[in-house]
């Protein structure tokens, strides 16, 4: 009902459990795909194609739902609609093909400089996954140092590349990488789709463990673990994230993301914005909401 109330009270781990495995129960289906940039990824039945599909719907996974689906659809029309392809052959007439394109502040001059990168990355390690796995430990608590080593290793193979000593800002927004204080929102879902498995997640990258898996937080997420008790933050920052992930934790140890997907469709299908409405009627979380608002919690 409201996300203005700071929460004061933390909500039992039972009860959290339940709440959460009712909104999983409801949301967590490929019937609610269609409503996020993920379904990109499961249009493509080769695994190489959906690597790299799924992490340009990832990269561009900002702004309205309608903005992206346009968005996309138009950027995997110019790669006629073969990504791992476009990508293991990007040269300067796919670059062209792109130069025109544009997704919010993000331009086709900074897609060709990404898709530039996985030409090498590629050739090199055929596929994105081997390449991750160069720096992922076991030892290490989550993904983040790994995912740090991967946007700052492509970062680095580009200053190589074009020898300079600084990468564009479009590139390091699509690269934008923890060891830089990002909360890596679009990177980390792109892991949740790679390394999660169940009736939406991919589940295609094997070698990496979902527990140490970092929550994408975006408004909605944001806004909606807020109300749960799970942080008090006014910003999504790294801290944030890690904050919320440590908090599914507590009931979901082996797999913390395991509800965002259904999570987020409360903010994205039922346009909760935190106020009163019709579709709090509903809501698995409404009475959590509603104990928010009168001071219970």
């Amino acid at each position: 009902m409201t996300a203005l109330v700071s929460p004061s009270r933390t909500i039992s781990s039972h009860r959290l459990r339940a709440t959460l495995d009712r909104v999983y129960a409801r949301y967590n289906h490929q019937q609610f795909i269609g409503s996020d940039p993920l379904q990109f990824a499961h249009r493509y039945a080769d695994r190489s194609d959906v690597e790299i599909a799924a992490f340009l719907a990832a990269a561009l996974a900002y702004g309205r739902v309608q903005q992206i689906d346009r968005s996309l659809t138009q950027l995997f029309d110019r790669m006629d609609d073969v990504p791992y392809e476009f990508a293991s052959r990007f040269d300067g007439r796919r670059r062209a093909r792109l130069h025109s394109f544009k997704h919010r502040f993000t331009t086709g001059d900074a897609l060709s400089d990404l898709l530039e990168l996985f030409r090498h990355v590629l050739d090199e390690h055929g596929g994105l996954e081997a390449f991750f796995l160069r720096d992922y430990r076991e030892e290490h608590a989550t993904v983040l140092p790994a995912l740090s080593a991967f946007c700052d290793s492509l970062c680095r193979m580009y200053a190589d590349l074009h020898r300079c000593t600084q990468t564009p800002t479009g590139l390091n927004y699509l690269l934008a990488s923890p060891s830089r204080g990002s909360a890596s929102k679009r990177l980390n879902l792109f892991l949740r789709w790679m390394v999660r498995k169940d009736d939406v997640d991919l589940g295609l990258w094997t070698g990496v463990d979902k527990a140490k898996l970092i929550v994408p937080v975006d408004v909605h997420m944001g806004r909606l673990c807020r109300i749960l008790g799970l942080h008090d933050s006014k910003t999504a920052t790294l801290a944030t994230a890690m904050k919320i992930t440590a908090g599914f934790a507590r009931i979901e140890p082996a797999d913390p993301v395991k509800y965002d997907f259904a999570l987020s469709r409360i903010g994205i299908i039922e346009d909760c914005t935190g106020r009163p409405g019709v579709q709090c009627l509903s809501c698995e979380l409404r009475e959590i909401c509603e104990e928010r608002e009168h001071g219970v919690l």
